[in-house]
């Protein structure tokens, strides 16, 4: 495990503090938490986005014609 040093703006620390406190955690498994969901966020677009550039208008409508039409189930329905 490696050490980092941050600086945080007051009003930040002080709200990182209250939170890990609140949840019963250490600062620093909120933050190592905190960065893992963003780089986690950040990733998953990148993903998408790359996947988003193989796709094909063409190829997903042909898919889905092939999905039998049918009513949707109650509660499912489109508001009017």
């Amino acid at each position: 495990m490696s050490t980092m040093s941050l600086r945080l703006p007051e009003s930040l620390h002080e709200k990182v503090r209250e939170l890990a406190e609140r949840e019963g955690i250490s600062i620093n498994q909120l933050v190592t938490t905190a960065l893992a969901e963003k780089i986690s966020a950040l990733l998953t677009q990148e993903y998408l986005e790359e996947r988003a550039t193989r796709g094909s208008q063409d190829e997903y409508l042909r898919v889905l014609g092939k999905v039998p039409r049918t009513d949707p189930d109650p509660g499912d329905e489109l508001p009017e």
